[in-house]
């Protein structure tokens, strides 16, 4: 969590990346079909379209504790699911930095008292 330029110690998109165990993906409609199962399409035969457009992803870091980023497409003939998860994962990792910088921050404390 340092910069090699020789200035403070700083969370970095190598650090960023390096606490990331894993990533998974899907839509609303994905996380709702797969919550009921085979059962899912006699439950919900008139599932709203736009729960396709929307695209999560969700981070487990290194240490277990994981975070959600999202992203919506408003129209459903510009909807590319490739791009929905790009957007999403950096949604996520923008919640990641700030879980680092607080740990970056408790550690340079506790290195002064």
């Amino acid at each position: 969590m340092t910069d090699s330029s020789g200035t403070a110690p700083r969370i970095t998109i190598a650090d960023i990346e390096a606490s990331i165990a894993s990533e998974h993906y899907f839509t609303a409609k994905e996380g709702v079909l797969g919550e009921m199962g085979t059962l899912a399409e006699s439950f919900y035969p008139n599932l709203p379209e736009s729960l396709g457009l929307l695209t999560f992803c969700v981070l487990v870091l290194s240490k277990g504790y994981t975070v959600v980023g999202k992203s919506a497409c408003v129209s459903p003939e510009n909807f590319d699911p490739a791009i929905g998860r790009d957007l999403a994962r950096k949604n996520a990792v923008e919640q990641v930095w700030p879980l680092l910088a607080y740990e970056l921050k408790s550690k340079l404390f506790n290195q002064r008292n």
